[in-house]
Order: structure tokens, then C-alpha cells, then sequence
């Protein structure tokens, strides 16, 4: 078919008509054309009584409006709602079933009230773009901006930004609804203009126009409960679009659900993103005593330095504080600020969090600050083990806040030094293989001093583990949103590995010995596979008696050719004491395969309870759970696991189901939804005022404490501004003081 046809076809399913002779000659010309009022406070619209272009009108289209449930068509004069809002929604039906978009136009109000009198609805294509205001505005600009350049006698040119090009939609259009209130009360069309001077929308694009879109209350919600569960905004849009069954059901566009992600993510930092985690902070310690947080502040009021931990992380310290792994390698963030967790290892071999934190540099009086405030919070209780990356600053402060720790070094960040200081020979398996044995596979300082001189003459990071999905974008808001998520991964973890040890015994590929049993009885799952690898090892191993004195014995254990394996073990059965030069029960907390071989040599059925090390057991934490229990039941929340929300949503949409084939079912369940909805909102308005009234009560009575945002990092490129140092200081004649605040320490942590 060729263009002209097409437009010819088009053009004849439009006519011209006058306005002053259609729409139902037998109505009022009032209910055609808005005339002045006898009332000097109303504002007036007239319609020109030129000729427009609108789609040809039938009988049925001058006919009373029908509903089809969610398309109006015909005519709306006549037709009565409670409010504006009702009216506003009946002529959008009626735009969705036409094919044109509605926006709202001025009102009019009762003088001296706020009650609204009249209000017209137009088609959204009404009026002209004013393009004589832009082309004066931008001529002003472009004044201002050459009177500037002239002044500041300079050569370099400023590039001019292209104007935004913005496709023409107003099309002077007359299609309106007037409303205007009546002596009932009620809102009454009065006027009904049905001629339109543009193409009307194809059906399938209904959905696009703009009064058709809305970003409601409950799909906020929705979307924001997504974005808490780590749902990217595109994932949230295509969940919902599959719920709806389409793009066109959801009732907004993509772009709008990716503006509202937008506002929701700067909504979240409109008082500072420090101000924002302090705020979170906060409300944490309001609802948990033994929260615990500190911010410090520089002389600025800015944040340098940050910490914070909740009561179950200092119960997994009690619990599993002997290693502590403090790591500070990873600082991607906007700030460039330096995340410090500190991670330990539960019952089950998994990562457990202790404290979280974050540093604005890598100072000896940072790591110091920091150290001290986890001793703290941790009710002055140091870490038996800490390991950490070579830091000569951070070494400085654990000698100074933590004199009886011992401190060790990550063998991750040994690797990582290694593979960048070896150069070529990272890639020698030979050397490669020496160069792990050095590290972790000698027993003694003899046996690794030699493995060292042959090596010269011829842990999983935590921040991996963490999980991190940042950039140099990321804010701190985000960042402390992504510590929690990992705190709830964690430990939705544990609680999965907990139960699955109180409910089940593990099994052996051999035979189940009294030790063995013993084993499987008291230690964790993941425990009683490092015990049955050294019992395997035991089995294999050869033992000698070489020396006794009196009821103490001493047997050589060994693994036939494998150097290094054999020890010698000393046992005393009448005190059940056994000990062995490797030590791995001082290290690891379990026998080693050479003190299982001579008890299972002497027919011990039970592991000896001295050798059992509690935090690789069962019931670790048998207390912690029953003071938990504890506190929910005093709180009436021992048996509400499940929401109540969750219950309600499966009645719901149980019944929704059962009627949404039947007409009559759907009808009775959208006039109770109504009914109950009015009755609801009115109770929750009710409670929403007395929230608020206990809150401004609440603000008044506390000091509020205003943080500032660290300063933006520039990430490229490097400054050639001088650090200054103490020098300049003290040449100022005062150091830098730094403010510091937070939650109060629980007594009873002493």
C-alpha cells in the first residue's frame, strides 16, 4: 500500500465538525461549552467555537457511559462521585477505553474555604508549548554567560551543551470533563467535550500513557521490600512484570520503576549518608540494649572512623573469640574509606561476624582507636588469636591495645605477597610446593628452617567471603546495607547447620568404633569430618613402645614414608592424660591421628572430656538459644515465627482464587475490599497521628547529633598537594581533635 493511501485512510475516519451543532443537539449548549458563571470567584475556560479535527462520532458514542469493569465509554454528563479523586479515575476509564491520556487542569474554590468547587480534567494533549518563554529564557542565559566570558578576559572556550531536543505533544486539544460540586454534596459532570484533534492511542499502548501509570502505595512497597532482599532494579521490574502477566499489566513503565529506584536510593541519604547510617545505628540500639556502636568525628564534624556490633555478635565472641581475623584490604567505596571486619569461625567451620568497621586511613592512632573500642564492646575481653595482613602500623597498635594476643599473619596475604614479589618463580610448581610446605606443612621450627634453606638454594580473604557488591560509587548507606546482608546470610547459614546436627548423626565409611560414636555424639557435623580424617590416619599409622616409667608410657606413632609424621606420644591412663610434640589439639582443638592410634591401641571408648573442646561441640550455644527463648516468650513472640502478614496474604489470596472465574464472587469481594479498606485507613490515619505526636515529643526531649559525610575520594589520578603532617599542627598551635559518640556501654558486659 502506498503512503498516500495510508494517510487518505486515515484522514477519512476524521471529519470536521462545528462544535455549536454535534454532541446531542437536544442538551444544553452548557453542557458543550463552558460559560461564565454568575459567581465573580470562579475562573472560566471558554472553547473557541472554531472547527477541529476529531474522530468520527457515532450514536453509541453520544450514548449514556457504559462499564465494561475497567473501560468507560460514551458520554460522562450526569454522572456522580463522592470526590474529585473518583471523578478523576471514572474519566481515566473513559481515556483507556477512547485511547488518550488525562491531566488535570486548575480549580476553582468556595471563597474564604479550601473546598473545591470546580475542576476540570483535560485531555493531556490540551494547550500549546509555550516556546516563546524558552527562547527568551535561553536568550538571557546566553547573555549572562558571553558578559562573563568577556570578563574574565580568558582564552579558553567553554563547550556549549546541546539543547535536549523534546518531541512536540500539546496539540491545543478541547476534550475535557467539567466537575462541579452540587447541592447533594457530590461531585457532578456537567460538561463533557468528547472531540479530540489528534490520533487516538492503538489499545495495545494504552498502558503507556502517563495517567494510566502510577506508582502505587503497595507496589513501593513491593519494590522496596525487594531492594532490601538485594534485588537490582531491573530484577525487581521483570518479577513484578511476571507476576502482573505482562509489562502492560504492571501499571508503570520501566523508566518510572527505575526513576522511583532512583528517588528511593537518594530519599534514603537526603540527610547525609553519615547521617542516614548514624540514624539506622540508632534505631538499632533503641531496639537492642546491648547494641553497640561508636562514630568518631573529626574537627570538621566529618566521619573518619566508624564501629558498630549487635548483642549476638558479642555471643559468638564469648563463643568462638579465640581467632579473630581483622582484615583491611578492601576500600572501594566513594570516600574511599577502609573496611575492617572482624570475622571468626563458629562450631560448623563457618565465617561468623564479630564487629564491623570502617577507617578513614591506615594510622597507628586509627588502628589504636579502633582496638579499644572493640575491647570495649566486647566487654574488655582481648582475642587469644589475631591474624591480619603485614602492617607495620596496625603490628604497633595490637603490641600496644592487645599485649597478650598473639598475633599472627594471614596465610591469604603471605600468598598474595608471594605471588608478587617471586616473580618468575610464582610459576615453578617445584617451588610453589616448597614454598607452601614452609607455611603450613612443617611441625616443628627444626624441620621448617631446613625446608626453608632447600627452598632458597634451589585462608580465604575475608572480604571474598563477605561477599561484596561495590563499586567506587557505592555510598556508606549501601555499604552498611551490604554488612547486614551478609550478617543474615551468615546466619540463616548457621541455623541451617544447626539444625541439621540436633536432628541427625553423621556416619562413617568404616566401621563406627566407640570413638568414633563418641564423636559423631558431641561434635558438629563439619567437626566430626576433620576427627574421622585423623582416625583414618590413625588406622593406617604404626606404633612402638619405647619407654615406660611407671603407669606413664611413651609409644612412637608413625605413617610409614612420609616424612615428618613420626611423634612421640606420652600416656597416663590413671589421669587420662595424653600428649603429643605436634600439638594439634593446642592448635586445632581435636586429637591428632597420633594420640587416637594409642588410645585406640588401649581400647578407650571415649574421647577424654579434657580433649573435647567445647566451641567445636553440639551445644555451644544451648544457652545463648534458651536466653533467646527467654526473651521472646517475655515479649509474648516465643510461637510468631511466621508474620501475621504471611498468614493473611495466603487467606487472601486463597479466596481470590476461588472467585475470580465467578462474576457475582468478584463483586461481593471488591464491596467488602472497599468497605474494609475506608474503615481501615481510618484507623491507621488515627494511629499514624498519635505515632506522630510521640515522636516530635520524643525528638524534642533528645540531643540530636549532626554528622557530616567524608570527604569525596578522588580516585583518579594522584594530588600534588603536600600531605601535611604533625609538623603543621603543631605550627598551628593546636593538634587535631577528633569527637567521638555513640551508644553506652552495657554494664553488665564488666
Amino acid at each position: 500500500m502506498e503512503i498516500s493511501e495510508v494517510i487518505e485512510n486515515q484522514s477519512s475516519e476524521i471529519i470536521q465538525i462545528d462544535l455549536n451543532k454535534s454532541i446531542c443537539e437536544s442538551e444544553s449548549s452548557a453542557n458543550l461549552h463552558i460559560h461564565k458563571e454568575d459567581h465573580e470567584d470562579e475562573e472560566v475556560r471558554e472553547v473557541e467555537d472554531d472547527l477541529v479535527l476529531i474522530p468520527a462520532i457515532t450514536e453509541e458514542s453520544t450514548a449514556k457511559a457504559t462499564n465494561n469493569g475497567e473501560e468507560i465509554y460514551g458520554w460522562l454528563v450526569g454522572e456522580t462521585r463522592a470526590s474529585l479523586t473518583e471523578i478523576y479515575n471514572l474519566y481515566r476509564q473513559h481515556a483507556a477505553g477512547v485511547g488518550f491520556s488525562v491531566r488535570k487542569e486548575k480549580q476553582v474554590r468556595k471563597v474564604g474555604t479550601t473546598q473545591v468547587t470546580t475542576k476540570l480534567f483535560l485531555c493531556s494533549t490540551a494547550g500549546k508549548r509555550n516556546t516563546k518563554l524558552k527562547k527568551d529564557q535561553k536568550q538571557e542565559k546566553d547573555e549572562l554567560e558571553s558578559l562573563l566570558t568577556e570578563e574574565s578576559n580568558t582564552s579558553v572556550k567553554k563547550m556549549k551543551r546541546k539543547p535536549r531536543r523534546v518531541a512536540v505533544t500539546r496539540t491545543d486539544c478541547n476534550a475535557l470533563i467539567k466537575a462541579k460540586l452540587n447541592d447533594g454534596g457530590h461531585y457532578e459532570i456537567i460538561q463533557h467535550v468528547m472531540a479530540h484533534n489528534h490520533p487516538l492511542t492503538r489499545q495495545q499502548w494504552n498502558h503507556l500513557h502517563r495517567s494510566k501509570r502510577a506508582m502505587t502505595v503497595p507496589k513501593e512497597q513491593a519494590i522496596e521490600a525487594m531492594h532490601e532482599l538485594g534485588f537490582r532494579p531491573s530484577e525487581s521490574f521483570r518479577y513484578m512484570s511476571n507476576e502482573a502477566g505482562g509489562e502492560d499489566a504492571v501499571g508503570h513503565s520501566y523508566k518510572d520503576h527505575m526513576n522511583f529506584c532512583y528517588k528511593m536510593k537518594i530519599k534514603a541519604i537526603e540527610g547525609g549518608d553519615s547521617q542516614a547510617v548514624y540514624d539506622k545505628l540508632q534505631d538499632a540500639y533503641y531496639e537492642d540494649p546491648n547494641f553497640f556502636f561508636r562514630i568518631r568525628l573529626d574537627k570538621e564534624g566529618r566521619v573518619c572512623n566508624l564501629f558498630w556490633r549487635d548483642s549476638m555478635m558479642l555471643e559468638d565472641y564469648k563463643i568462638y573469640g579465640d581467632v579473630t581475623v581483622f582484615d583491611t584490604t578492601y576500600r572501594t567505596n566513594r570516600y574511599n574509606l577502609i573496611c575492617a571486619p572482624f570475622v571468626g569461625i563458629n562450631n560448623h567451620w563457618k565465617n561468623t561476624m564479630f564487629a564491623c568497621a570502617f577507617l578513614g586511613d591506615e594510622k597507628t592512632e586509627s588502628f589504636v582507636w579502633l582496638f579499644e573500642t572493640f575491647k570495649k564492646a566486647m566487654g574488655d575481653k582481648s582475642p587469644i588469636t589475631l591474624f591480619t595482613d603485614q602492617d607495620a602500623a596496625m603490628a604497633r597498635a595490637i603490641k600496644k591495645v592487645f599485649p597478650t594476643t598473639r598475633h599472627r599473619l594471614c596465610l591469604w596475604h603471605l600468598m598474595q605477597n608471594a605471588v608478587t614479589r617471586f616473580g618468575v618463580l610464582k610459576s615453578d610448581a617445584t617451588f610453589k610446593a616448597a614454598f607452601n610446605k614452609c607455611l603450613s606443612g612443617c611441625l616443628n621450627e627444626a624441620e621448617f628452617n631446613a625446608c626453608w634453606e632447600a627452598m632458597v638454594t634451589k585462608s580465604e580473604s575475608t572480604n571474598n567471603a563477605v561477599g561484596f557488591r561495590a563499586t567506587k560509587k557505592t555510598s556508606l548507606t549501601e555499604f552498611y546495607h551490604i554488612f547486614q546482608e551478609t550478617i543474615k546470610r551468615w546466619r540463616r547459614t548457621k541455623d541451617i547447620d544447626e539444625f541439621n546436627t540436633t536432628k541427625s548423626i553423621p556416619t562413617s565409611h568404616y566401621p563406627m568404633t566407640s570413638l568414633l560414636k563418641h564423636a559423631a555424639q558431641v561434635y558438629t557435623h563439619t567437626l566430626f569430618r576433620d576427627f574421622e580424617e585423623e582416625f583414618n590416619l590413625a588406622v593406617a599409622s604404626q606404633v612402638q613402645l619405647i619407654h615406660t616409667n611407671g603407669p606413664k608410657m611413651i609409644y612412637r606413632v608413625y605413617l610409614e614414608d612420609r616424612a615428618g609424621s613420626p611423634q612421640s606420644v606420652m600416656y597416663d591412663p590413671p589421669n587420662e592424660i595424653i600428649i603429643c610434640p605436634c600439638k594439634n589439639f593446642e592448635e586445632s582443638g581435636w586429637l591428632c591421628f597420633h594420640c587416637i592410634r594409642v588410645l585406640h591401641l588401649h581400647s578407650v571408648q571415649r574421647i577424654p572430656e579434657k580433649y573435647i573442646s567445647f566451641r567445636w561441640t553440639k551445644f555451644t550455644k544451648v544457652e545463648v538459644w534458651n536466653k533467646h527463648e527467654a526473651q521472646l516468650k517475655a515479649k509474648g513472640l516465643l510461637n510468631s515465627f511466621t508474620p501475621w502478614r504471611l498468614h493473611m496474604l495466603r487467606k487472601y489470596y486463597s479466596l481470590i482464587l476461588k472467585c475470580h472465574t465467578i462474576e457475582e464472587a468478584r463483586k461481593i469481594l471488591e464491596e467488602s475490599y472497599k468497605k474494609d479498606s475506608e474503615v481501615i485507613q481510618t484507623i491507621v490515619t488515627a494511629a499514624s497521628n498519635n505515632e506522630l505526636n510521640t515522636t516530635n515529643t520524643t525528638t524534642e526531649n533528645e540531643n540530636s547529633v549532626q554528622v557530616l559525610d567524608p570527604a569525596h575520594a578522588n580516585t583518579k589520578g594522584k594530588s600534588k598537594k603536600r600531605i601535611p603532617g604533625s609538623y603543621d599542627n603543631f605550627n598551628k598551635g593546636k593538634r587535631r581533635k577528633h569527637r567521638e559518640f555513640g551508644s553506652k556501654t552495657p554494664k553488665h558486659l564488666f
